[in-house]
This record gives structure tokens, C-alpha cells and sequence, in this order.
């Protein structure tokens, strides 16, 4: 088992600067549409603050609203399944495949398919699976996973489409007009929709006492697989439950306008049973989500409805990429759910985060993101699975910031030293901060100097 690296693979994406400036500026651009639309509903942190307390009673109460959902769904007809694991998630949504004797899917944007490894595995078996959201598309024509759960081919430029879609559509390699791309793909997928078996969907919601689920999208695509073929099966985590359908209109409020900035999505389908002599299925997963319930911690993280608000904020995900985390969720959401999952092999993730709390602040459902990396990062501290290098690091800082005479004494010897020491000492091979910073000018005297002195202006 390697070790997932997140400082190096965030070098290679930072190597390419252009590119790494270009992927900033356009979350940031997202960032702000999600304020401005926030800002437009003088009800928003009561609706954050509703969406948190249902989150949390659903989740304390899993077992009970899991259940009625299922005695309401089979009431419409729908099939159930438990799985427990992404083993099993795959080898029930085969089986009814199998059974239907499909040879080609359809499917829409499901970041629970994209954990389970799904396409992959039904592709060893001779099932042929197309990604018919535009962004999946793009990235499953490139041999890639997502590098957003909202917008998967974020860190492609529209000359990358071009150059793929030239690649596997015979589209002009110079054009890359996005309306002409745009028609391209439609064409493309429309093909696929009419020739597939089976349609899978993913779930945004499942609610309890109607048994029905709802799948939000922006181009239409859930709407397509599920309603062309016969044969509908809708995928979804545990934590994908509410309670009631008058819950909906909270989370259908805060979502869109969190992901993307829009009032809503275009398209906020409902299923309450399979198409006129169809057949619907619906897979429940586990695959470790329970474990989260037990955790004081990180028990919160289980609430997310994966708007993604959290990483077009965060400074780091914005400036190092999806494909850096090596996890199917990447961001400040998914650095904590990797690390809970499996903290040896994900152990340099909760480092990712400056602690500026970016994202705890924007998450429609209230989630202490930021405090759940710090708890992390002393979990792997006692666990001792950091490397050396951080945990003596680690050691000396508390050792310094535990003793303010031994802090003012240091920082006075740093104060005076420092700008004597000639730049290429500083910017020696073992100053790996410095390599991409520069040490700022020292000042002539501390805060606590000045503030005794009455030179801060503390008003």
C-alpha cells in the first residue's frame, strides 16, 4: 500500500503556474456567486442552523428513519437493498443488471458509484458504462476520476476538452468554442441514452415518509437514464436520508446556492417509483459510514450533502487541485472523511488546511470542518503515524509556545539575527517553506512590545 502524498502531488499542480493561477481564480469566481446568492435570502443562517439540527436528529435517529424509508419506498413498488460495503454495493447492482441481461448503462454524476469504484468493475464483467454528465464525461474519456464532486472537470481548460473531444469524437482539434463542444457531446450522449438497458442515478435526498428520492442536476441527464430505459437503479449512502417532505425545501434552498451560486438547479427530479412497465431499484450503502456515528468528533462530517462550497473556498484545494487529495472527495470535507476512513494512508491531509476556517463558515449544514483537520492532526500525533520530521517539528513548537518568556526571548534573538544572514544561508536545500515564500522583513519590535508601549490601536 503507498502512501497517499499530498504535498507532492499539489507540487506537481503548483509546477504548472499559469494553470494553477487560471484554476484559483475560477473557484474564487463560484465562491463569490455563492455569496451574493446567500446574501439574497435575509433567512440564510436560520435556514443553515434548520439544516444542521435536522442533519443531526436524521443521523441520531438513522436507524429508525432508514427503515420507514424502506417499508415506504416497497409500498411504491421500488426494490430495496442493503449493502454494506462497496463489495457488496457492486455485487447487488450487477446482479440486477445480470438478471435484466443489460449490456449498457447509462449513468448520472454519483460520487457514491465513483467510491465503490462501480464502473470499473461492471466494465471487468462486459457491461459498457457511460458518464452522461458533461464534466463525468470529459474525465471518464480521459481515463480520470473527478477533481470536484460539483464540477468534476474543473482543472480542464477548454482547449483540454477540444483536444479530447477531437480525440474521441472526431470534433475539429482547434475549435473550442464551448457551444459547438456543448453540441458535440449532446449528440453524442443522446446516442448513448436511446441504445442503454439500465439507467443508475445517483441520490441528493431519500425521504423517510414518502420513500421516494430526489436527484438534483443541471443538464437533464438523471432525468434521461432514468426515463428512457426501462430499468432505474438509484444509489445512495446511508447519510442521504430526511425525514420528512417538508425538510426537502431547506436542503433544496441552501444546495444550489452553496454549489454554484444558482437559486436552484435546473432540473430537482423526484422518484417515487419506476417508469409505466418499468422496474426501480434502490441500493443503500454503508461502507464504513456507521463507524462516524460513534465519533464525538467527526460524527458531524456524516451531514454533508456534498455542495463542494467548502473546497471553492478553501485556499489550498483551490491552489493545489482535486487530484492532489487521492480521494474520491477531495477539499477540507474530504481530507476528514479520508482520514477517519483510513489515517495511515491518508495521514498528510489534515495538513492541508491553513485553519482558516473558510470552510466551516460557507457549509450549509454548519459542519466544524476546520476543527475536525486540527482534531486529526492530534489523533495522528498520538497515533504516532506522521513522519519524524513533522512530529519533531511538532514537539519543538509546543515546547516554544508553551513557555512565553522562552517565545519573547526567541523571537527578540530572530529579530536581530535574522536580517544578517545572508539570503542563500536562509534558502538553504533544508528550508523546504522557503521554497516557494519569502521570509518577511523582521519588524524592530514584537506585538506584545508594541502593545505595552499603547502603539496599537486596540479599538
Amino acid at each position: 500500500m503507498s502512501i497517499h502524498n499530498h504535498p507532492k502531488k499539489a507540487k506537481e499542480f503548483v509546477s504548472n503556474d499559469e494553470r494553477m493561477h487560471w484554476h484559483d481564480k475560477a473557484l474564487w469566481f463560484v465562491r463569490e456567486k455563492r455569496d451574493k446568492a446567500s446574501k439574497s435570502i435575509p433567512e440564510w443562517e436560520k435556514l443553515r442552523e434548520y439544516a444542521q439540527q435536522i442533519k443531526t436528529h436524521t443521523m441520531a435517529n438513522l436507524d429508525k428513519y432508514l427503515l420507514e424509508f424502506e417499508e415506504n419506498a416497497t409500498k411504491r413498488g421500488i426494490k430495496v437493498h442493503f449493502a454494506k460495503d462497496a463489495k457488496e454495493h457492486n455485487e447487488i447492482v450487477y446482479n440486477i443488471l445480470k438478471e435484466h441481461q443489460v449490456k449498457k448503462v447509462v449513468k448520472s454524476k454519483s460520487m457514491l458509484t465513483e467510491e465503490c469504484h462501480l464502473n470499473p468493475f461492471l466494465e471487468k464483467k462486459g457491461i459498457e458504462v457511460v458518464d452522461t454528465d458533461l464534466g463525468e464525461r470529459i474525465v471518464q474519456f480521459r481515463k480520470e476520476p473527478p477533481s470536484h464532486i460539483v464540477l468534476p472537470a474543473i482543472h480542464l481548460k477548454k482547449e483540454d476538452v477540444a483536444k479530447t473531444f477531437h480525440k474521441e469524437l472526431g470534433t475539429d482539434e482547434n475549435n473550442s468554442d464551448p457551444t459547438y463542444l456543448t453540441r458535440a457531446a449532446r449528440e453524442h450522449l443522446r446516442g448513448k441514452f436511446l441504445e442503454a438497458d439500465a439507467g443508475i442515478t445517483g441520490v441528493n435526498f431519500a425521504i423517510a415518509n414518502t420513500g421516494g428520492v430526489v436527484v438534483c442536476t443541471n443538464e437533464g441527464n438523471a432525468d434521461m437514464g432514468s426515463s428512457l430505459p426501462k430499468l432505474h437503479i438509484a444509489c445512495m449512502g446511508i447519510e442521504k436520508i430526511i425525514p420528512r417532505l417538508q425538510d426537502l425545501s431547506i436542503f433544496t434552498r441552501l444546495l444550489a446556492r452553496s454549489a454554484t451560486g444558482q437559486p436552484i438547479t435546473t432540473y430537482t427530479s423526484h422518484y417515487h417509483g419506476a417508469i409505466e412497465n418499468g422496474e426501480m431499484h434502490i441500493v443503500i450503502v454503508d461502507n464504513n459510514r456507521a463507524n462516524f456515528l460513534s465519533s464525538n468528533k467527526y460524527k458531524k462530517a456524516l451531514n454533508c450533502i456534498r455542495c463542494g462550497a467548502c473546497m471553492n473556498t478553501c485556499p489550498v484545494y483551490r491552489r493545489s487541485g482535486g487530484h492532489s487529495y487521492d480521494y474520491v472527495i477531495p477539499g477540507p470535507i474530504g481530507s476528514s472523511l479520508a482520514t477517519f476512513r483510513d489515517p495511515k494512508l491518508h495521514k498528510t491531509l489534515s495538513f492541508a488546511c491553513s485553519l482558516c476556517g473558510s470552510c466551516s463558515n460557507v457549509c450549509p449544514v454548519k459542519i466544524d470542518l476546520d476543527s475536525q483537520l486540527y482534531n486529526h492532526r492530534q489523533d495522528l500525533y498520538e497515533k504516532n503515524i506522521i513522519s519524524t520530521k513533522k512530529r519533531v517539528v511538532m514537539k519543538l513548537s509546543v515546547w516554544v509556545l508553551n513557555s512565553p518568556i522562552l517565545f519573547s526571548i526567541l523571537g527578540k534573538i530572530t529579530r536581530k539575527i535574522v536580517p544578517l544572514i545572508p539570503k542563500k544561508i536562509i534558502y538553504n536545500r533544508f528550508n523546504i517553506w522557503g521554497k516557494q515564500r519569502d521570509i518577511p522583513n523582521m519588524p524592530t519590535k514584537s506585538f506584545k512590545e508594541l502593545y505595552k508601549e499603547g502603539s496599537i490601536d486596540v479599538k
